[in-house]
């Protein structure tokens, strides 16, 4: 007589609850995303790891603006711009702000065109969320010339605490970088959607199987955590 075939409800029913289940799936050798490709899975675990580097780092920057004995620098004040004779306080960071907040709308249409396999608009959406990641960082260049002509270092600065020019370049500078490589990356995934990459299968880097493009996603994911992190960098750095 041959054994009973257990079914997958009767499986589940026979393994341990609590951490001697979880324990049980990990020496089983299951996967442990069992319905999220490795592409996906291996991008959530990078953003997880870059969320413990920036949040390390607003930390840091609490810390330094929390200890220190001299005043610190007004953001209103330093992060102003004359135009037209008119004092405008932030008037650049909110522009900045509203520009990168856009692009993540600009990029979850761009998801929604690739699941439906519209390769234009697919591309044509990237293209228009890397050209408003390139104006912000364009514009975060711009704030930071400025700032240098005005004495501002990452030693010190003319308007108090010398944390402030450390702490501005080092959080200001490495969530750029991010954006920076993100917009490559648009571009390069745009370029490849446009050319049909995904639907004839086209041999190179970041080609999926044939009719899937799930490296949009993948790179969708990318950017909503560059957007999000910029929103608490806006509100611990700029508001505060």
């Amino acid at each position: 007589m041959s054994a009973p075939i257990k079914t997958p409800a009767a499986e589940t029913l026979s393994r341990p609850a609590g951490l001697a289940g979880l324990a049980s799936d990990w020496a089983s050798d299951q996967r442990t995303f069992k319905n999220v490709s490795w592409g996906k899975a291996m991008m959530w675990i990078f953003l997880l790891s870059d969320t413990f580097v920036f949040g390390c780092f607003l930390l840091a920057y609490m810390a330094a603006r929390m200890s220190t004995t001299v005043p610190w620098p007004n953001p209103s004040e330093v992060f102003a711009l004359e135009i037209a004779g008119t004092h405008m306080p932030l008037i650049l960071i909110a522009i900045m702000t509203f520009v990168l907040i856009s692009s993540s709308g600009t990029m979850a249409m761009a998801v929604n065109c690739g699941y439906r396999r519209d390769r234009r608009k697919t591309a044509i959406l990237m293209l228009v969320t890397a050209l408003f990641g390139a104006t912000f960082v364009g514009m975060q260049a711009f704030e930071w010339s400025k700032l240098i002509a005005e004495g501002v270092r990452p030693w010190g600065n003319p308007w108090g605490a010398a944390q402030f020019g450390s702490s501005f370049f080092m959080i200001t500078g490495f969530h750029g970088t991010h954006v920076t490589i993100g917009v490559i990356f648009l571009l390069i995934v745009a370029r490849k959607v446009w050319r049909g990459d995904f639907d004839t299968e086209r041999r190179g880097f970041f080609t999926s199987r044939k009719g899937h493009y799930e490296i949009v996603e993948i790179t969708g994911l990318y950017w909503h955590f560059v957007d999000l992190v910029w929103v608490f960098i806006f509100a611990f750095f700029y508001l505060w």
